[in-house]
């Protein structure tokens, strides 16, 4: 019976492997899968059981305005890499934001402008912290999309990174609405005190309605090396001149990569296009409208 046994599974295993070569050779080689589009409309299923309410009009996120909400809502954006992607994450993750938005009041804000961030304290029941610095990094999407704040308090520089969606903030407010030369400003790290200082009862600014933030041309005199990182080799617009030996910019010369400004395929690649940019923030404009028209618990 063993050796029997023994034959019937050797003849299984060939039956297996040649069946396994045919499928190779069939010519709809998917034909036991599932396509992606069914599999997203079956995941999707769940989500538009109960339809949430949608305003009729809803404004239309043309290719004009595209560039626009990109740097007013960065964090709606997936990450570009495909391979870090998740359809369904995305769509949990952005209505997670919606109903945060509509509880907490997130302003327009831009990495230079002043801030005030006031935050539960999880130590200390019913007390609250207010810290105010100014904007040094926007980072993250999703419900990992954070901020930095900077200020010098004692002659020591204090930088807290809040998590915008984080659920101890009680209150955000830009006291001062304005944009720098670059799109980061971890240089204040290596300037001046004065440059990052900022009081803690410092009055806010009023900005017009409809007006364009303005840009503060502002240039910064960094101290003199060590640096926490090599400026040299960064395009630094808001920065005075470093005052370096030669070598130093020679050295940058030989490691720079001055045609990935024109490479398209790597903008491409880094960035969401606009078709499925404007679809996701037709939909942040749309919840937008319904939370303006339904008040605040205060």
């Amino acid at each position: 019976m063993a050796t029997v046994r023994m034959c019937n599974i050797g003849r299984l295993q060939n039956v297996w492997k040649i069946s396994r070569r045919s499928s190779y050779l069939h010519p709809n080689p998917e034909r036991n899968t599932i396509k992606n589009d069914d599999l997203e409309k079956y995941r999707k299923s769940c989500l538009t059981q109960n339809p949430e309410k949608v305003t009729s009009k809803l404004p239309d996120a043309k290719p004009a305005n595209i560039e626009e909400y990109r740097h007013l809502y960065p964090e709606f954006l997936p990450h570009p890499n495909w391979l870090r992607r998740d359809f369904l994450k995305e769509q949990l993750e952005r209505k997670d934001m919606y109903k945060r938005r509509a509880i907490l009041s997130i302003p327009e804000f831009y990495v230079g402008s002043i801030m005030a961030v006031t935050v539960a304290d999880e130590f200390a029941p019913n007390r609250e912290n207010r810290f105010v610095g100014i904007c040094i990094a926007r980072e993250g999407v999703g419900l990992d999309a954070n901020f930095t704040l900077r200020n010098v308090v004692d002659n020591q520089g204090i930088e807290i990174r809040y998590e915008m969606y984080h659920p101890h903030i009680q209150k955000i407010e830009v006291l001062k609405l304005e944009k720098r030369l670059d799109e980061e400003l971890y240089y204040l790290r290596d300037a001046p005190p004065e440059y990052s200082t900022i009081p803690f009862d410092f009055e806010p600014v009023q900005f017009a309605k409809g007006s364009k933030v303005p840009v503060n041309p502002i240039k910064v005199k960094l101290n003199p090396r060590p640096w926490l990182q090599r400026y040299e080799r960064m395009n630094l617009k808001g920065v005075q001149d470093l005052e370096l030996p030669q070598r130093f910019y020679d050295k940058a010369a030989k490691v720079a990569k001055p045609w990935e400004e024109k490479d398209l395929m790597k903008n491409y690649r880094e960035t969401i296009n606009d078709d499925e940019a404007a679809k996701i923030f037709h939909e942040v404009l749309s919840h937008t409208l319904d939370y303006k028209e339904t008040p605040k618990k205060p």
